[in-house]
Parts: structure tokens; C-alpha cells; sequence
């Protein structure tokens, strides 16, 4: 299906974490006079650099980023908070006669722009609230963090079991039918925008391989010495930044309860998982165009997707 008139095309570029979208991103956008949104979750936070493997100054190249270095790390960035910000920044971009790219790995972020969304529907229910709370008293947080994680795994991975409030509201709006995040046959497209969807993709094994070699290279670059930082800055290990894969296993390691060894397998290992439940969700996108970087050269690969853009430009 090509663009529609009326709707503002975006070029949604995504993968599995370390699959290589950041590189690519920034030639399309070279080639197609774009500029870029990330769609991830971690790179939006200052001071978290080297366990976000976040985009350099020199790596962007002059191409004009958004969402990067949006908020502290004390804020409590919520999916409507990013699709709120990604549509201004949205109309910023076009406003300007710029092709937009949407860059990164965070499936609810995508969701939020590809699917007609109102969080603002979200109503409360003091009733299911208030019988929440009285089962947190009664079971525990842990046991309340997990009956979330039965309802949605990836909203869990995102809300730190000490937060029992938001995990509270987010069992509420799971029981409430209210799921922001469910490719269920009445989310209804966003009618705002045309999505090109482009998903990257290498053989598992080689994935893996480099997921690995990115961990290493972290730990390298003063993954330990950040963490530090953060704490000395006064960066509370609940919150809900420094739970993030590479964070959360770093405080552990400082306080005693992993080896480094420990604390460095797990990184890879939950890294490693995080990138099979992303290429399960991205399978759900039934318009996305998928390219296998193990088959294409870098100049290939370039080529081929601007094809595929110019195609369903006109």
C-alpha cells in the first residue's frame, strides 16, 4: 500500500537490540533529507550513555536527533508521555518539508504512533483499585509484581516491583481491558500517519555473538564507573531508569549480591532474551518489510531500503 494523501509518511526503522538500526538510520536519513526520532526507551535519559549504547554526537553526523537526552533519570517516562512528545516532534519535522524516521527497539513506543492510542481513555477504577491495594497488603509486592508480569511481561520488564503504584495502575488497566499494547484484531491504525515499516534482522546466533561483543564493549567504556556517577548523583536504584538492562546488574554487583563475573553474564543473558521477545513482537506487524544483514552488504542494505522508502513514497 503507498502513501496517502493527507498522512504524514514515517519511515519506522526497528530491530532487535544490537542488530545494527543506528548506523543505518543515519544514512537514510542522509539520503532521504530526514531526521530522527528514537523509539527507545533508555536513550531518552541524560547521564545514561554507555548502557544505552547511545547515539554519539560524531555517529549522528549532523543529522538532527530527537528524543535523546530528553528527561533526567528521575523522571517517570510513560509510553504516553513519548507518543505526547514524538507527535510534536513529528509535526516539527514535516513542518520543515523533512522525512521523518522513527529509529529504535521499544515496541509500546511504536505501538503509540503506528495504532490509534488514547491513554487519555484510560480511566480509573477505585473499586479494582482499592481491592489491589488490599491484596499488595496481604501478598506482597513481589507476589503483585508478577501476577503483572502474567498480564503483561513487557509493561513488567518496564516498572520496577518496588513502584507499587504503577504497578497497581497498570494490573487496573490490564483488568480493565484497557491494553495499550495488544495486536488484537479492533487496534485500529493510526489514521495520522502512513508507516513504513522496516524491521533488521540477523541470524540468531550471530545476534547473540553480538550482543555479547556490545556488553564487553560497555564494560570497556566505563559501564561501572557510570553507574557509579549516577548513584553519586543521587539516582535512586528503584527508579524506574535504573532498572534498565546493564543498570540494575551493575548496582548489584556494587552492592555485593552479584561477582562482576555474575552481574556481566547476566547482562548478556537478559540482553540476549529482551532481543527474542522483541523479534516475536515485531512478527506482528503484518505490513513490515524485513532485511537480513547477514545477506547484504552495508552498501546493499542501504540501497535496498531506500528503494523500498522510494517505492512507497509515490
Amino acid at each position: 500500500m503507498n502513501i496517502n494523501v493527507g498522512k504524514i509518511p514515517l519511515i519506522i526503522l526497528t530491530g532487535p537490540t544490537a542488530v545494527g538500526k543506528t548506523d543505518l538510520s543515519i544514512q537514510l536519513a542522509k539520503k532521504l533529507n530526514a531526521e530522527i526520532i528514537s523509539a527507545d526507551s533508555m536513550q531518552i535519559y541524560k547521564y545514561m550513555d554507555i548502557g544505552s549504547a547511545k547515539v554519539t554526537e560524531e555517529e549522528m553526523s549532523g543529522v538532527k536527533h530527537y528524543m535523546i537526552d530528553e528527561v533526567c533519570p528521575d523522571f517517570s517516562f510513560s509510553v504516553s508521555e513519548f507518543q505526547k512528545r514524538a507527535i510534536k516532534y513529528i509535526e516539527e519535522i514535516h513542518a520543515k518539508n523533512k522525512n521523518i524516521i522513527i529509529t529504535g527497539g521499544t515496541g509500546l513506543y511504536l505501538n503509540s504512533l503506528i495504532y490509534k492510542m488514547d491513554f487519555a481513555k484510560s480511566k480509573a477504577n477505585t473499586k479494582l483499585r482499592d481491592e489491589l491495594s488490599k491484596e499488595l497488603e496481604e501478598n506482597g509486592r513481589e507476589y503483585m509484581h508478577e501476577k503483572l508480569r502474567n498480564l503483561n511481561e513487557e509493561v513488567a520488564e518496564r516498572i520496577h516491583k518496588n513502584n507499587t503504584k504503577r504497578v497497581i495502575r497498570a494490573i487496573e488497566v490490564e483488568l480493565s481491558g484497557s491494553k495499550m499494547n495488544d495486536f488484537s484484531s479492533d487496534l485500529k491504525l493510526n489514521q495520522n500517519y502512513d508507516p513504513i515499516i522496516i524491521v533488521l534482522n540477523r541470524d540468531r546466533q550471530k545476534l547473540y555473538d553480538r550482543i555479547n561483543l556490545r556488553v564487553d564493549l560497555m564494560l570497556k567504556n566505563g559501564l561501572v564507573d557510570e553507574v557509579k556517577e549516577l548513584l553519586e548523583l543521587g539516582y535512586d536504584k528503584n527508579m524506574i531508569s535504573m532498572q534498565g538492562i546493564g543498570y540494575k546488574e551493575i548496582i548489584k554487583y556494587l552492592e555485593g549480591e552479584y561477582t562482576f563475573d555474575e552481574a556481566v553474564e547476566i547482562i548478556k543473558r537478559d540482553s540476549r532474551r529482551y532481543a527474542k521477545r522483541q523479534i516475536t513482537w515485531f512478527k506482528r506487524y503484518k505490513d513490515a518489510k524485513w532485511f537480513d544483514l547477514d545477506e547484504l552488504s552495508k552498501e546493499e542494505l542501504e540501497n535496498k531500503v531506500v528503494k523500498y522508502v522510494e517505492i512507497k513514497f509515490k
